[in-house]
């Protein structure tokens, strides 16, 4: 029988007896989604594919971990979004301002008067323009709007306060209106 044809419960019990086509077989139904991850985080195509290869070292080592409390696409998306931040962080100046030291008051929730029409936008250019931000709005606005994560998780992975990270989210929506609104 084909490992294609199995499913990724029958993969992973096969993995953990170190079975190498198995883990083949994982890395190719996964390693184009959890590259565009760690290209979305590091911004730079080798280092997005070394992240993601040692990434999924890191996975397969630690799958005896893996208990199945959550689908194994969403455990090994947390362990590349990890390694792919801890990347970043060691490899650039990627410095989060510590804004529970800055005094001023942010108004989150002050409407927004545009006259642009953001339902004409695509896609990609909504991508290009979060590229375009600066890292710590990028980071932010990835794990909020592409990845999923609440404000409560984005602040544990990064290591921020959670005022904090409301803070930086709110401003990097403000940042990304602005950019698209020149578009």
């Amino acid at each position: 029988m084909s490992l294609s044809a199995l499913h990724i419960d029958e993969l992973i019990t096969l993995c953990k007896q170190k079975n190498q086509r198995a883990e083949s077989e994982i890395y190719d139904r996964y390693s184009k989604a959890m590259y565009n991850i760690a290209y979305r985080i590091v911004k730079d195509e080798h280092y997005a594919e070394d992240v993601m290869q040692e990434g999924f070292l890191k996975a397969f080592v630690k799958l005896s971990d893996y208990r199945a409390e959550v689908a194994f696409g969403a455990w090994l998306k947390r362990i590349i979004i990890n390694h792919s931040i801890d990347f970043y962080k060691k490899n650039t100046a990627f410095q989060i301002e510590d804004l529970d030291r800055i005094l001023y008051k942010v108004e989150e929730d002050a409407p927004i008067e545009l006259e642009t029409n953001f339902q004409n936008l695509k896609v990609a250019q909504i991508l290009q323009a979060i590229q375009n931000l600066k890292d710590n709005y990028r980071m932010v606005l990835t794990l909020f709007f592409i990845e999923g994560y609440d404000q409560e998780e984005i602040s544990e992975i990064l290591n921020i306060s959670y005022a904090n990270c409301r803070t930086t989210l709110s401003r990097a929506k403000e940042s990304l209106r602005q950019s698209l609104a020149s578009i």
